[in-house]
């Protein structure tokens, strides 16, 4: 496969882990454990990437976008649902940023090995499995509080850890504090919004734009592409999944993935 074809795919893998519940990082391990001469592509295409995933949000939560933003803008004139939504995002943020600048290097370096991204890919699949089983609830955010905020951004801070989902353990703690599933999903997104972008800012403050004239643009071009559609598709499919109770298929991929990594490393060990 050219340098180009390969950018392109990884594209596409990152668009489909980020937001499908199975862990972009776990699968990143996996690649670099697994596959022979397989190198990251570097700072800025994680960059160009996570910029094309939050495209994808972006775009498919537009409307959620442009209220929240007025609101911000004016919000004596907002409605108090959407200014609710709106402090329960900065709430959720919080924690996740915190966790962010202080322990996510020393989390991704604990944890990144195929092992333990493979014993986290269980743990994923638990929670895909229980949420799934989790009773309805009807409340809307007028019913979900700054407590339950700050839980999952905390949670989504965690999952940085490879193997964890950070789409399908929002969206589960969500379900388990009470939310309605549909509201768990669109809230979690929502809040992968500020977090997407302050990574990607923080990753160009931390390394720059070096090597950036030297690019494989057509690659790169491709990648961006593939990960803003791929990704808006995978949103889709993650919504109609969640609501028709149909996350067990994603559980059993992330148990299957999860034993056979763990036999493998076993075995190879």
């Amino acid at each position: 496969m050219t340098p180009t074809l390969t950018l392109a795919a990884l594209g596409v893998l990152q668009g489909l882990t980020e937001f499908l519940p199975v862990s972009s990082s776990g699968h990143l391990v996996i690649l670099q454990a697994w596959l022979p001469g397989f190198r990251e592509p570097g700072v800025l295409f994680h960059a160009t990437v996570h910029l094309a995933t939050l495209g994808a949000v972006l775009l498919y939560f537009r409307r959620d976008v442009a209220a929240l933003a007025r609101a911000a803008l004016r919000p004596s004139r907002a409605d108090p649902a959407t200014l609710r939504l709106l402090w329960l995002v900065v709430a959720g943020t919080l924690p996740t940023a915190l966790i962010g600048l202080f322990l996510a290097e020393a989390l991704e370096r604990l944890f990144s090995s195929v092992p333990t991204a493979a014993s986290m890919l269980l743990v994923t699949g638990a929670l895909l499995f229980a949420t799934d089983r989790a009773r309805e609830r009807t409340g809307g955010i007028e019913s979900m509080g700054v407590t339950q905020a700050l839980l999952i951004g905390i949670v989504q801070g965690a999952a940085i850890v490879p193997g964890i989902s950070r789409s399908g353990a929002t969206v589960a703690a969500g379900v388990f504090s009470g939310l309605e599933h549909g509201l768990a999903l669109r809230y979690s997104f929502l809040l992968s919004i500020p977090a997407i972008l302050g990574a990607f800012v923080l990753q160009l403050a931390t390394h720059g734009l070096d090597g950036a004239l030297a690019v494989n643009k057509p690659g790169y071009g491709l990648a961006f592409l593939a990960a803003c559609t791929v990704g808006y598709v995978s949103i889709d499919v993650l919504l109609k999944v969640l609501l028709s109770r149909r996350l067990t298929w994603f559980a059993c991929y992330c148990w299957g993935l999860g034993l056979a990594l763990l036999i493998v490393t076993g075995l190879s060990g």
